[in-house]
């Protein structure tokens, strides 16, 4: 793994204590050696995961949309800043450039980015570690969110074992590194497969 797409939010309305966990996490990426792929915005947790990652020397690859360019302010201090049409060509440009993907909190489109590259995974589109950062109760939710989904039978229990969760960045990392070779059987996608 040595690029790691990080989704988080963009919105300076939430609380500074996540802002430290997203900023462990840029120079923690940094000190790894592992490059920041993110959605190139200057402002909430992504502005905050890239300028950590770059103080630590750290390399940041930030991919926008024309339109989010203005609204998030894209941020022109990244290494590589890519300005691409629309949000389908942004998140799959983001999923081509990664190794692995993190999810810091965030709203919608945080969880939607979420969603595509965990089902990815499960389907085997992409073999990239997925991992949580347990930093605050949006994340709780989303994972509860899975929880129930796969108690409910909605999820497959498969689904559970594709994403790490950690609330230390060192830690998240580690497992991630870990569970890179960590492979779907198809027998656990089948229709009415339940632990």
């Amino acid at each position: 793994m040595q690029r790691l797409a990080v989704y988080c939010a963009s919105s300076d309305s939430i609380d500074a204590a996540l802002r430290l966990h997203a900023q462990a996490l840029g120079k923690t990426m940094a000190q790894r050696g592992l490059e920041l792929i993110y959605g190139g915005g200057s402002i909430g947790l992504m502005g905050e995961v890239a300028r950590a990652a770059k103080s630590e020397g750290g390399r940041v690859h930030g991919v926008i949309t024309e339109r989010l360019r203005d609204l998030e302010q894209g941020w022109n201090e990244a290494d590589v800043l890519e300005v691409v049409p629309d949000m389908r060509t942004r998140k799959s440009r983001m999923i081509e450039l990664a190794d692995g993907f993190v999810v810091l909190s965030g709203g919608i489109g945080t969880w939607e980015e979420f969603f595509e590259v965990l089902v990815g995974r499960l389907l085997g589109e992409h073999d990239g570690p997925i991992g949580v950062l347990r930093d605050g109760p949006m994340n709780d939710a989303l994972l509860e969110l899975i929880e129930r989904g796969t108690n409910l039978g909605f999820v497959r229990p498969v689904t559970q074992d594709l994403v790490q969760v950690h609330e230390d960045p060192k830690q998240l990392l580690d497992a991630m590194l870990a569970s890179e070779s960590n492979a779907v059987d198809d027998a656990d996608l089948r229709p009415g497969v339940r632990d």
